[in-house]
């Protein structure tokens, strides 16, 4: 049985420092692959911003091509909207019996896990994988040394999907921030630009 962490993401687009997180997670953890999520749309989220499905999802393809414990993952794109992370984790789990899938989120995500829905049948069936960020605020008690929930020692990466836009926006050069094959995509289709 293979040990696989869920990265979600918008990944509009995604950049160096998600490569960053999935890669040490992948290296310095029990888990044998990450796969990067895609996710439709998040509600949380402005959705004029955000690119089509299949052109962050092509993104993500091609970021993570070179990467053998890296995968793509579009298996949201077919699940009705709006979703859910429970839903997802029980149809995963379903269309690939033979994996052990758990949850990849920063900090301060945890930080209101307590609110996502059905957060406790989450943690009955997953481990979470949670990565440091430069956040405030204390940690939710409940899940104070929680069996399940292994925190991991990673960079912490303070660059953001949004600077990325903005910076394409005002033509400031962000090509560092992403990988090559990313940034030669985002400036072939001209994205972000307006």
């Amino acid at each position: 049985m293979s040990k696989i962490g869920l990265f979600f993401g918008t990944f509009n687009p995604i950049h160096v420092g998600h490569l960053i997180i999935a890669n040490h997670l992948v290296e310095h953890s029990d888990l044998d692959e990450v796969w990067m999520v895609v996710t439709p749309h998040n509600p949380f989220k402005n959705k004029s911003s955000l690119l089509s499905n299949h052109h962050r999802f092509e993104m993500v393809y091609r970021a993570t091509e070179d990467y053998s414990k890296i995968k793509p993952s579009n298996i949201e794109f077919k699940l009705p909207q709006p979703n859910f992370t429970s839903h997802t984790l029980a149809h995963i789990s379903d269309v690939y019996p033979d994996n052990e899938f758990s949850l990849i989120m920063g900090e301060d995500n945890l930080r209101s896990f307590h609110k996502w829905k059905n957060y406790e049948t989450i943690l009955e069936h997953h481990h979470l994988y949670v990565y440091p960020r430069v956040s405030e605020g204390k940690l939710a008690t409940q899940f104070d040394n929680h069996p399940k929930i292994h925190t991991i020692e990673a960079p912490i990466v303070q660059i953001s999907s949004t600077m990325i836009r903005n910076g394409i926006k005002s033509g400031i050069n962000i090509q560092p921030l992403l990988s090559k094959e990313v940034w030669e995509y985002v400036d072939e289709m001209n994205f972000y630009r307006k």
